[in-house]
């Protein structure tokens, strides 16, 4: 049975990355993941090889790809969701940002460090947010989620051990 995909040339190549560029918002590592996937996946029929990093220079030169604003986007919303800063930088890395890039983002969730805790123990109902006083089994597990969220040992004690309705401030 004959293949029915497609082998891939420099136009067709150039048009999955902008398929790819217009519904995603994306870094120059994911693009270039993509489009090396795309090329083991459907082959190269051209007799030069694909030029995929000219092709992604020109998009950051277009504009179509910033990791910076990439970065800063993620980490917001990475903080949002009660991230630590520990997971940011992890997303970040992830994503191929390099550290100029990512450094005004990582910036960003230092900054709400706080804000994040109190709201993944507000979603997890831990520590002030809980029912009830939990026994210690549970406040060490709770304690692992708050530290595999990416916030330090310190600001997720404070909250995992805090009984409920006590008043955590954030310290400066």
């Amino acid at each position: 049975m004959k293949n029915s995909v497609k082998t891939l040339d420099q136009e067709s190549l150039y048009r999955l990355a902008i398929r790819y560029v217009e519904r995603y918002a994306t870094t120059r590592k994911k693009l270039a993941d993509y489009l090396n996937r795309k090329i083991r996946e459907r082959e190269w029929q051209d007799a030069e090889p694909p030029a995929v990093e000219p092709l992604i220079e020109r998009f950051v030169d277009l504009g179509y790809i910033d990791d910076a604003l990439y970065a800063q986007t993620k980490a917001a919303a990475l903080t949002r969701r009660g991230y630590g800063a520990r997971r940011v930088s992890l997303a970040l890395y992830q994503a191929g940002i390099s550290e100029a890039d990512g450094a005004e983002a990582f910036q960003i969730s230092k900054e709400n460090k706080w804000s994040a805790a109190d709201k993944f123990a507000r979603k997890r109902k831990i520590g002030c947010y809980a029912e009830s006083q939990q026994d210690e089994d549970i406040c060490r597990k709770q304690l692992q989620a708050f530290l595999r969220a990416g916030h330090d040992f310190d600001l997720a004690s404070r909250f995992v051990f805090a009984r409920p309705g006590e008043e955590i401030t954030a310290e400066d």
